[in-house]
């Protein structure tokens, strides 16, 4: 059994940071991708960014140059680092990644955290 644990969110005040956690504990191998994803009310699931187990990063435009993927091989954590925070980042955040157990790659999804940023 695999479960992704998210930590990190809360309000902060348009401009400030946050750092969210995604923890993999369980029976498997190794991550193989980590993605970002959010949803504000009202609106679609989106992907804000991904990193591979080689650390390549990819970013949607609306926060390209704001936020970081970044990833422990050692802690089994996936980071999103968000940086000159808008009121129009408030969402949910999950994070999903692809796992690698005896049975094969897999996909879990994380519990979800608020992110709240006031003007």
């Amino acid at each position: 059994q695999v479960q992704l644990v998210e930590s990190g969110g809360g309000l902060v005040q348009a401009g400030g940071s946050l750092r969210l956690s995604c923890t993999a504990s369980g029976s498997f191998f190794s991550i193989n991708t980590g993605d970002w994803y959010r949803q504000a009310p009202g609106k679609q699931r989106e992907l804000v960014g991904t990193i591979t187990s080689g650390g390549t990063t990819n970013y949607a435009d609306s926060v390209k140059g704001r936020f970081t993927i970044s990833f422990d091989n050692l802690k089994n954590t996936v980071y999103l680092q968000m940086d000159s925070l808008k009121p129009e980042d408030t969402a949910v955040y999950y994070c999903n990644c692809q796992i690698n157990r005896v049975t094969g790659l897999r996909g879990y999804w994380g519990q979800g955290t608020q992110v709240t940023v006031s003007s």
